[in-house]
């Protein structure tokens, strides 16, 4: 019984880590995304602004 619980455990917990890693490699996409689109928006506003 406890070689069960031992591997129920282990599977549990690479399915925990996997749904975390996701997250986070989302989190970095979604940050990666915004910095993009904050900078592509400065170089439109400055070539606006010039004359």
């Amino acid at each position: 019984m406890s070689k069960n619980n031992e591997a129920n455990r282990k599977k549990n917990k690479n399915k925990i880590d996997q749904k975390k890693r996701k997250i986070q490699n989302a989190e970095t996409e979604r940050k990666a995304r915004l910095k993009q689109i904050l900078e592509d928006f400065k170089v439109k506003e400055e070539t606006d602004n010039q004359p």
